[in-house]
């Protein structure tokens, strides 16, 4: 008699609790291989390769997270939970979860908005408090950032949304600030045409706007000068490194001093006593 009971109950679970169960974990299984074939489907087609590169990334793990979601729900429906009850769990649970997951959801927050305000672009060389580098990507939680040293660098989306952030790529030029010493018994007007010189000679500086030369300040040993010359983005560094090496070579020729800090010190005579 218990032995039919037994049999009983486990043929009862098979055809009602048993089959729901495996068709909740078909669901999951099968489910997520078709989130990741979705993914590499949308990946494919031609209207992700249109889209800006910075939304790429982010409708990506938002889909992937969104429909996760969803498969979750739709097993737990399977198995028999009723979804006013899972709309309240879902609602409880969520409640609890952003309390724990603060920075999380506001790693989300700042995702959107630099999905809709687009302070920068994947590519594009920034600065956003100690971190500096190439943007790689920008998923919904953090944004992958390449330092020039190859290393890196992820950033919560909520630091980037909140610090002050510079983009040093998104203008087509930029402006080399240098500043250059030479010594007081120089000649004002030769040092500024030295300058003025190397920059006109150099192919990647612009010539509109003009190179500015100037006599800065006087400092303690020195009379400080800076060039200021525009070059396109992607030719600042060279430049920048090029002009550098080209002024000392400049300077070595015409006999300008470039002085180091000195001390001149004055012995008194001792006093006959």
């Amino acid at each position: 008699m218990k032995r039919d009971t037994l049999v009983d109950s486990i043929t009862e679970f098979c055809t009602t609790s048993g089959v729901k169960l495996i068709a909740a974990v078909l669901i999951i299984a099968v489910g997520f291989r078709v989130v990741g074939f979705i993914s590499k489907t949308i990946k494919k087609s031609k209207l992700y390769e249109r889209l800006d590169a910075n939304i790429r990334s982010f409708m990506l793990s938002s889909i992937g997270i969104i429909l996760k979601i969803l498969l979750i729900i739709t097993a737990a429906a399977t198995l028999g939970v009723p979804m006013t009850s899972m709309i309240a769990i879902i609602g409880s649970a969520g409640l609890a979860v952003g309390l724990v997951l603060q920075g999380s959801l506001s790693n989300i927050a700042g995702g959107f908005i630099i999905m809709i305000f687009k302070p920068f672009f994947v590519g594009d060389y920034i600065s956003v408090g100690k971190y500096e580098g190439v943007v790689h990507s920008i998923s919904i939680f953090y944004t992958k950032i390449y330092t020039p040293d190859n290393k890196k660098i992820v950033v919560p989306n909520s630091v980037i949304s909140s610090e002050t952030l510079t983009d040093y790529t998104a203008l087509p030029t930029r402006r080399v600030d240098l500043k250059f010493s030479a010594a007081y018994s120089s000649d004002i007007d030769e040092v500024k045409n030295l300058l003025l010189g190397v920059a006109i000679r150099h192919e990647l500086v612009l010539k509109e706007p003009q190179p500015l030369i100037r006599l800065a300040e006087h400092d303690t040993s020195s009379l400080n000068f800076v060039l200021k010359a525009w070059c396109k983005t992607d030719d600042y560094w060279t430049v920048y490194y090029d002009i550098i090496e080209n002024v000392k070579k400049e300077f070595d020729n015409n006999g300008i001093e470039i002085p180091f800090p000195q001390l001149d010190v004055h012995m008194a005579e001792p006093r006959n006593r």
